[in-house]
């Protein structure tokens, strides 16, 4: 399992957020989306249901 950088954002793909509020969780990426400022906002969706939001420059890409 190799880890990419947040620059290869798609939905479907799998992710590890590394930093933030919700640091150590896993999941799918949904919803990508670009503020007014520029920061990309990402819904990551776990095994369990569970949703969290986050900023794309706190998770890894997992390709496996």
């Amino acid at each position: 399992m190799t880890e990419k950088p947040a620059a290869d954002l798609v939905d479907g793909a799998q992710c590890k957020v590394v930093s933030g509020v919700h640091a150590g969780k896993s999941g799918m990426i949904t919803d990508i989306k670009t503020g007014k400022t520029g920061h990309i906002s990402i819904t990551v969706v776990q095994a369990d249901g569970e949703r969290l939001k986050t900023l794309a420059r706190n998770v890894l890409i997992i390709k496996a």
